[in-house]
């Protein structure tokens, strides 16, 4: 936005006429290291930005495959409450640069957006990459190098940065550092959590990595849910977990148990049960715009010579996926009493045993601890380490919600940087 850029141009510089300018490293290629890599150079810092992969940006442009989710429309508290626990410390961070704010940046670049049906954000186009060029563009102006193919490995002996590059190890000495690493979901882009041992071995405070937005495993699926209806989508439902209002959406039969949008809403209560308890708990409703009752006066319509899954497609529509998880989930005493049945189609429960790998899921929980930093994003047990991210841990459902906070948290953690060198220097 005009005014972030004149915020940034007009900070004071971190070195004197006489001086060299202060050098930071930022270890990370993502938004959270590219935002702050804009704030730094704005600010006439010299930036060399790290990245093991052979260009940057590489699971944000995932994220833009089917449609770039940039952020969300909703109103701030609503919008900050999807941050649960970490809402506290994310609420900083979102004040400075929000999901106005980031649409404004992203207008800045050239790049238009539009709200669609469900309060998400999107650039016109629905593309990623339109808007990671023009950004990139904007950083190597300013003066930003990016080194690809270099992966950080940790600190050596002299307190400097490891750094494996093609051409062999190198040692790289910055006045400070930003670590903007990922979490721990998709390595093969980059995100691998390879980070956590050497910050562990620094002290600092970390939350081990878990799968977030991701899908869950039951005990075992029969062969004939399997070979039927692996992949296949359940529409037009809604889930709920222990007492809390079930959510309305959709979500996908697996081979393994279950996953989707809807799923992926309720994963870090899934997960937690899980953890606690060694299952969860969900209960599904087939039919959420008709009342129990209503369902169970239609089921006990005379059906003549029609067998019940005939007399459940022409009476209710449940037909397909949804027929066969009735039938899979529940026992032959409930389909010869109606009241049964008409719960089950309101509540059918259905038990998660296991989230599904790590490196399957859309994001990841755990990280760096907010409580390892200060309100800077400084570490405590490292002056001038600086952390932003997915790394941080945080966790938030899709819908936007990750890219806005990973944006935040990189303009964030670079004014820090600039503060503190200021008052270093």
């Amino acid at each position: 936005m005009p005014g972030f850029i004149r915020q940034n141009r007009s900070a004071p510089m971190t070195q004197s006429s006489t001086s060299s300018p202060s050098r930071v490293a930022i270890i990370g290629g993502g938004p959270a290291g590219l935002m702050a890599a804009e704030v730094l150079s704005q600010a006439g810092i010299q930036v060399d930005l790290y990245d093991g992969m052979p260009s940057v940006g590489r699971k944000f442009l995932l994220a833009g495959v089917g449609g770039m989710n940039i952020t969300h429309s909703e109103a701030y508290p609503a919008f900050l409450s999807r941050y649960a626990e970490r809402a506290p410390q994310i609420a900083p961070l979102l004040r400075s640069f929000g999901a106005d704010a980031l649409c404004q940046w992203i207008h800045d670049l050239g790049i238009d957006t539009f709200v669609g049906s469900s309060g998400r954000v999107f650039p016109t186009d629905m593309k990623a990459a339109p808007l990671l060029r023009a950004w990139l563009k904007r950083l190597r102006d300013a003066g930003v190098v990016i080194h690809t193919r270099h992966r950080w490995l940790g600190w050596n002996d002299a307190g400097h940065l490891r750094i494996d590059s093609p051409g062999g190890e190198k040692s790289v000495q910055a006045d400070a550092t930003l670590l903007a690493l990922g979490g721990g979901s998709w390595s093969r882009l980059g995100s691998d959590g390879a980070w956590m041992l050497p910050l562990e071995q620094r002290g600092v405070g970390l939350a081990p990595l878990q799968p977030s937005n991701c899908g869950f495993e039951v005990q075992a699926w029969s062969e004939l849910m399997v070979s039927k209806f692996a992949g296949a989508p359940l529409k037009n439902i809604a889930i709920g977990l222990n007492d809390d209002i079930p959510r309305l959406g959709e979500c996908v039969i697996t081979a393994t148990g279950i996953e989707g949008s809807l799923i992926y809403a309720l994963s870090a209560p899934i997960r937690e049960a899980i953890n606690l308890h060694g299952s969860a708990t969900i209960h599904i409703d087939l039919l959420p715009g008709r009342p129990v009752d209503k369902i169970q006066a239609t089921l006990s319509k005379p059906r003549g010579s029609r067998s019940m899954a005939k007399h459940l497609h022409s009476q209710l529509g449940i037909d397909g996926v949804k027929a066969g998880l009735l039938r899979e989930l529940t026992s032959a005493e409930t389909f010869n009493d109606m009241s049964l049945l008409a719960k089950a189609i309101k509540a059918l429960p259905l038990t998660l045993v296991k989230a599904r790998p790590l490196d399957e899921a859309i994001s990841s929980a755990g990280g760096v601890m907010f409580e390892a930093m200060d309100e800077r994003l400084m570490l405590k047990p490292l002056p001038g380490v600086f952390c932003a991210g997915e790394m941080l841990d945080w966790e938030a459902p899709t819908g936007g919600y990750l890219l806005t906070a990973c944006f935040a948290s990189g303009r964030a953690a670079g004014l820090g940087i600039i503060e503190w060198l200021q008052r270093k220097g």
